[in-house]
């Protein structure tokens, strides 16, 4: 009974959870319809441009990030507790799902015609090559992903499928997962949208499929952004897409 009556609160909207999503929301308008003030002004104190990218991406992801945290915990907690009961399963199909997001985006780019490479990514190849891995690694690779996952798997399947029919919820995550990371600078084209299609469909697919363990997801998740930070930094700059 102690578990059955636990569930239900660890999927229950709160405060902390509102101040999150409106923090995202919020710093994600003020950069889409004022990030060149917000350029300028970050270039006042840093002087060189990939620093204040670095800046503004670390001030945003940290803003969120400690509220995600103060609202996740005890569900991150529990996923992690349930993990630990299954190593071998989790080294095991962490790497197995890497790979089987690298499948489904090729043949996202197959059938779309090609791969266009969004703002978003080419944001992040000029911060890596010029920012050192000390720093990106934790941006990239921990804080970053954490907080998506939080939002676009916790909130909006977690959360929302105690309100909504859980597919409709995993939709929902999908579009939106990959349209925020791309909407505000090229637009909505399929082909700059398809790597993060496929990443949003294999993390909502193996969200659902552990019931629903956040940490899980963020293992993938973390592990495709280590996987590209390691090829950006071994991929000489010059053979990198401009």
């Amino acid at each position: 009974m102690g578990t059955m009556s636990l569930r239900p609160k660890l999927y229950r909207y709160n405060a902390l959870d509102a101040v999150a999503v409106a923090a995202y929301t919020g710093l994600t308008l003020l950069f889409v319809f004022a990030g060149g003030s917000v350029q300028r002004l970050m270039l006042e104190v840093f002087r060189d441009p990939a620093t204040a990218s670095y800046a503004i991406n670390a001030i945003f992801y940290a803003a969120v990030g400690i509220f995600a945290l103060a609202s996740a915990w005890r569900v991150a907690r529990r996923d992690l507790g349930i993990l630990g009961t299954r190593p071998w399963f989790t080294l095991g199909m962490v790497p197995l799902a890497v790979v089987v997001m690298l499948i489904v985006t090729a043949i996202l780019l197959g059938v779309l015609g090609g791969a266009q490479s969004s703002q978003n990514q080419l944001g992040i190849q000029g911060m890596l090559q010029q920012i050192p891995a000390w720093l990106m690694v934790p941006l990239l690779v921990v804080l970053g992903p954490f907080v998506e996952e939080y939002l676009f798997r916790h909130l909006l399947i977690g959360k929302l499928s105690q309100y909504v029919n859980l597919w409709i919820c995993c939709g929902i995550s999908v579009v939106v997962f990959a349209s925020i990371h791309v909407v505000g600078r090229e637009g909505l084209v399929l082909q700059a949208l398809a790597p993060y299609l496929g990443m949003a469909v294999v993390l909502v697919a193996v969200y659902v499929w552990t019931g629903k363990n956040l940490m899980f997801s963020y293992l993938v998740h973390a592990a495709k952004n280590l996987l590209a930070v390691l090829l950006i930094y071994a991929v000489p700059a010059d053979l990198l897409p401009n």
